[in-house]
């Protein structure tokens, strides 16, 4: 759902709502949603989405919901390699660039999915929980996990490396966005309080950027 963020520039939030974080997310990608269905594909994520269609088709997996879907680029990928795809984003502008790609897509808040328990095999979200307060990452993990089917997986893939939370001063969005970033050890540590780590990858950009990619599965 965003852009690389670097290692500076970010002011620490206190005081701050979850609520109030989201309500300025919203109004940054409903801004920008223009912009962003008219930007190149990164070069490094149609690696990701293939590597987890491999786990997905190995899984039997039959449907996927995306979260923090964007501008629908990853949900057409799965939908074109055979997934009943369902998109979900907060942005009213980029739910209608999601359905413009034939995609069934919902205006809906990933922390309070709104779908019946085990609705889907898959989950997938890149660049998304990157926005989630650290202090709000475990009941979102839970919203996720509540939407899974029994052996269902989730792709968990966000910019990190560092530990920052706060807004990134020098972002070009306008109002610029809030960011948690994790390190490599915490983003495992978190998502191993809701899920079992199944794998754990990182890339490594030539600016010094990082992206870590976990493969979740809910406990048995």
């Amino acid at each position: 759902m965003t852009e690389p963020v670097g290692s500076t520039g970010h002011a620490i939030l206190d005081d701050v709502s979850y609520e109030s974080i989201k309500a300025e997310l919203r109004r940054s990608y409903d801004a920008s949603a223009e912009e962003r269905d008219t930007m190149d594909d990164l070069p490094w994520k149609q690696p990701e989405r293939e590597r987890f269609l491999v786990e997905l088709r190995a899984h039997k997996a039959t449907s996927l919901l995306e979260i923090g879907a964007g501008h629908g680029v990853s949900g057409r990928f799965y939908a074109d390699n055979g997934l009943a795809v369902t998109c979900v984003d907060m942005s009213p502008e980029l739910v209608e660039r999601c359905r413009a790609k034939g995609l069934d897509a919902q205006v809906m808040d990933f922390a309070e999915l709104d779908f019946p328990e085990a609705s889907f095999d898959a989950v997938f979200g890149m660049n998304c929980l990157l926005h989630v307060p650290r202090a709000n990452l475990k009941a979102v993990l839970k919203s996720v996990r509540r939407v899974l089917r029994p052996g269902g997986l989730f792709y968990w893939g966000q910019y990190g490396g560092d530990s920052h939370e706060g807004v990134f001063e020098e972002d070009h969005h306008e109002p610029k966005r809030f960011f948690s970033l994790l390190t490599d050890e915490d983003i495992q540590t978190e998502a191993a309080r809701v899920f079992d780590v199944l794998d754990f990858h990182t890339l490594e950009f030539a600016d010094n950027r990082g992206y870590q990619a976990l493969i979740l599965m809910p406990p048995h």
